[in-house]
């Protein structure tokens, strides 16, 4: 296990947002903003799955965690409070979060449930946050033209992801998690993660006045389903979750760290 860093990003987040902050891109700063709403209840949730699941060791095996989940508890509540403060700013203009409550029914669900569940959930969206990030560090057209405050909110948060990928599959895998539930639980949460993704940018498109823009769906087909697009680049990292071998070590989290290295203005270490 090793130590991870928490940092406070060092961006204005009291100016409000331009309308397409997004290179004046209509549906990708619809589907940042969607991405956007899901996170301060998501991170709660694997900020109290992984501590449960710290204190559910014995206590022989605890010490080996402690210090990595300290720091991924650090790094996802400086997470939550960012994108509330991101968040805040879209509720000004009038967009509605659909996606939190069914988030919070889900987790209501999930009450006494075995907490190796929970942390299975946990794993799989960091696969998915983890994919997702290396995609944005190492291709620039989905935040191409965008303010650039935002980019290296986007891009500072893709990068801790990166670095925290492993936390709760370790956990989960050192409390007697099984393969079976392991992957039955990441195939509902891709559904789920995909239909709210797509739901709540489509729910922001029509609040924004741009869901019927021939030019707003043709940005979206580019964005999905482009040569670079997300469906085509994340396809085969999606998959490797669903190997017996799998574990969030063997993805390259090079461009992260470079990041890290080449933005030292845009942070500090807390």
């Amino acid at each position: 296990m090793s130590e991870l860093t928490v940092r406070r990003l060092l961006v204005d987040l009291e100016t409000p947002l331009a309308r397409h902050w997004n290179g004046g891109d209509a549906f990708r700063t619809a589907f940042f903003d969607a991405l956007s709403m899901s996170f301060p209840v998501g991170e709660q949730f694997f900020i109290d799955s992984v501590r449960a699941g710290l204190q559910a060791l014995p206590a022989d095996q605890r010490a080996r965690f402690e210090a990595e989940v300290k720091g991924f508890i650090g790094q996802e509540a400086t997470h939550r409070r960012i994108h509330g403060l991101y968040n805040d700013h879209l509720a000004r203009r009038g967009l509605v979060n659909a996606w939190e409550g069914r988030a919070r029914q889900r987790i209501a669900a999930l009450q006494g449930v075995d907490l190796r569940n929970h942390l299975a959930v946990t794993a799989a969206t960091e696969h998915f946050t983890a994919i997702f990030a290396e995609y944005l560090l190492t291709n620039p057209a989905p935040l191409s033209g965008a303010e650039d405050r935002m980019a290296t909110l986007w891009r500072w948060h893709s990068s801790e992801e990166s670095e925290h990928r492993s936390t709760a599959f370790d956990l989960y895998r050192a409390l007697g998690g099984n393969e079976e539930w392991r992957l039955r639980i990441f195939r509902i949460v891709s559904f789920n993660f995909i239909v709210d993704a797509l739901r709540q940018t489509w729910l922001n498109l029509w609040h924004d006045g741009s869901w019927w823009k021939p030019s707003t769906w043709y940005s979206g087909f580019r964005l999905l389903f482009g040569r670079d697009g997300l469906v085509r680049q994340l396809r085969g990292p999606w998959r490797e979750y669903l190997r017996g071998d799998f574990h969030p070590q063997q993805q390259d989290d090079s461009s992260a760290r470079q990041w890290l290295a080449a933005n030292p203005d845009a942070w500090r270490p807390v």
